[in-house]
């Protein structure tokens, strides 16, 4: 069985496949302008935000949490969402306080010891939506980690508050402007 294709054919099929390729690349770009890859959906009128410095209300706290977590939360709406920062009259604002700081001892062992010990940190936030005010919200927000029993604290307190900041960050981000 022999196939003959003459050159009509095969111009008006690479016509068909870069026509298909033109508008394919077309509609991706249509969809990049309204909707982020991250799941990011933020409403079009909805353009500022501004972050005010949290307060700490959590005892045994690093004096200077709260600046750190203050600043990574405007670094992470800044740097993935479209949103301008400004302290006059922002569509959406974050505000809240550190309330808890806790150090618990986890995973018992043999000689009332203990191999674990877990640091929890615990945020609430009052999110206004100035646009909707049905998307505002005030949520307690907590993530933990935990680090070895014979570990001092003081050797990984600085790691452990940032990698924590990070994930409750990224909890409030995720809750404020992803839609599932």
């Amino acid at each position: 069985m022999i196939f003959l294709i003459n050159k009509y054919d095969l111009r008006i099929k690479a016509r068909d496949v870069s026509k298909f390729v033109y508008l394919f690349i077309l509609i991706i770009f249509l969809l990049e302008a309204c909707y982020s890859f991250k799941g990011v959906t933020i409403p079009a009128d909805v353009n500022t935000y501004y972050v005010e410095n949290f307060n700490l209300s959590a005892p045994n706290a690093p004096v200077e949490i709260d600046i750190q977590f203050s600043e990574s939360l405007r670094t992470k709406v800044r740097t993935e969402s479209r949103l301008k920062l400004t302290d006059t009259d922002p569509d959406v604002v974050f505000a809240g306080q550190i309330t808890g700081y806790q150090i618990t001892s986890e995973a018992p062992r043999e000689g009332n010891t203990v191999a674990l010990n877990k640091l929890d940190i615990t945020v609430q936030v009052q999110f206004t939506n100035h646009k909707n005010e049905k998307e505002s919200y005030s949520r307690s927000f907590s993530f933990f980690r935990t680090f070895p029993a014979d570990q001092d604290l003081q050797a990984v307190q600085e790691s452990l508050n940032r990698d924590i900041i990070k994930q409750l960050t990224e909890k409030i981000f995720n809750e404020t402007f992803a839609s599932w």
